[in-house]
C-alpha cells in the first residue's frame, strides 16, 4: 500500500465512520441478503442506516420489514446493535460490532395518520424522506412536473417530528417542498444521499441554494455514490471525492457527510425500476442499472481524501462527527 493508503486504514481504525444510507432487500419473509451487513463493518462503518420503506410502499410493509430487521440484528448481539441513542454508536465502536439505524424514504409511510411517527421514531427510526421523487400528503418530490410545496400537514409532520426526535430529510424532495421544509424546521434539516446540482445536472440532485440552506440549520449534505448522480453512471473515486470537495468548498467541513446509498439487491432494483415507472421517470437515467459505489471502497475514498490534502480531523468531521453532532442535537 502507499502511505495514503496506509493513512486510510489507520484513519478508519481510529475513527467514527457513519454511512447513512444503504438499501436491503424490501422482502419481509426472506433474510437471505442481512448477512451482508458485515460488509459494512469490514470496510470500517461503524454506524450504517438502512431503508425499511419507500415510495409507494404501504404502511403494512414497512413495519413489517423493521419488524424483521429488529429480530434479525437482536438474535446477533454479538455482531450488531440496534441504534436508540448516540451512546449506542459510541457503544458499538467500542465493543468492534455495526451500530444499524432505521429510516423511512418518504411520508407516504404514515399515510394521514401523525401517531405513526412516534411509533417509528419507537422502532429505531431516527430520519425520515418528506417525499420520494413523487408528492404525497406532507410535500412535492423531485419528480413532480409541479412542486406545490410543504402542505399543512406537512408542516403538522414536521412539527410531530421535532418534538419526539425525527430528523426531517429532504433527500428525493422537490425543491420548492425542501426549501419550505428548511424555512419551518425547528432542528437541523438533512440530505442524507444527495449531490450537488452543479456537478451533474439531474432533478434527483440539488442546488447551491439548497445546499447553503441545510447548512444554514446547522444540517448536513451526505454525498451518495449513484453512478446516474454523479455522472454518465460514474462511479469513480475520483468523480465521488470530487462531489464531496464541492460540498466542502460550498458549505463547509462541518455540513457534508456520506449516504452511500449502496442497494444490495440488484435484482430487486432492476424489477422496481421497470414496475414503478411513475417513481422513476424515463429519460432520467434509470432505464439503465444504476451503478452504486459498494462499501469496500470507502478506504479508497479516505486515501483519496487525504492525497487532496484533506487533514485527518478534517475527514473525521465528513466520515461520521457531522452527523453524530445532529444527532445529539435532535434524537431524544
Amino acid at each position: 500500500m502507499d502511505s495514503a493508503a496506509d493513512a486510510a486504514a489507520t484513519f478508519l481504525r481510529d475513527n467514527l465512520v457513519w454511512d447513512n444510507h444503504g438499501c436491503m432487500p424490501l422482502r419481509p419473509l426472506d433474510e437471505s441478503f442481512l448477512p451482508q451487513l458485515a460488509r459494512y463493518k469490514k470496510a470500517g462503518v461503524d454506524a450504517a442506516f438502512i431503508n425499511i420503506g419507500y415510495g409507494e410502499h404501504p404502511v403494512e410493509l414497512h413495519l413489517r420489514m423493521i419488524a424483521q430487521f429488529r429480530r434479525w440484528l437482536s438474535l446477533r448481539p454479538d455482531d450488531y446493535i440496534i441504534i436508540r441513542t448516540v451512546g449506542d454508536i459510541d457503544r458499538a465502536r467500542r465493543e468492534g460490532k455495526l451500530a444499524v439505524g432505521f429510516d423511512i424514504e418518504g411520508a407516504r409511510a404514515i399515510g394521514e395518520q401523525l401517531s405513526l411517527v412516534q411509533l417509528y421514531y419507537d422502532l429505531g427510526v431516527r430520519w425520515m424522506l418528506i417525499a420520494y421523487n413523487r408528492g404525497n400528503l406532507v410535500g412535492g418530490g423531485c419528480h413532480d412536473e409541479e412542486d406545490t410545496g410543504l402542505t399543512l400537514f406537512g408542516r403538522e409532520v414536521l412539527d410531530e417530528m421535532a418534538r419526539i426526535g425525527m430528523v426531517a430529510c429532504c433527500t428525493h424532495t422537490g425543491p420548492r417542498t425542501s426549501m419550505e421544509v428548511i424555512a419551518h424546521s425547528k432542528n437541523p434539516v438533512i440530505f442524507s444521499h444527495s449531490n450537488p446540482r452543479a456537478l451533474r445536472d439531474h432533478q434527483r440532485n440539488i442546488s447551491d441554494e439548497a445546499m447553503r440552506a441545510c447548512a444554514a440549520t446547522g444540517g448536513v449534505v451526505g454525498i451518495n455514490g449513484v453512478g446516474i448522480f454523479l455522472g454518465e453512471n460514474d462511479i469513480s473515486t475520483e468523480t465521488v471525492v470530487r462531489h464531496i470537495d464541492y460540498a466542502v468548498s460550498l458549505i463547509g467541513i462541518d455540513h457534508v457527510g456520506f449516504g452511500f446509498d449502496y442497494v444490495f439487491d440488484m435484482d430487486e432494483l432492476i424489477e422496481y425500476l421497470k414496475a414503478q415507472r411513475h417513481t422513476f421517470p424515463a429519460g432520467k437515467g434509470y432505464d439503465n442499472v444504476p451503478k452504486f459505489v459498494p462499501p469496500e471502497q470507502l478506504p479508497e475514498i479516505i486515501a483519496a481524501l487525504l492525497r487532496l490534502g484533506y487533514k485527518q480531523q478534517d475527514i473525521a468531521k465528513i466520515a461520521g462527527l457531522n452527523l453524530m453532532r445532529v444527532a445529539r442535537q435532535v434524537w431524544k
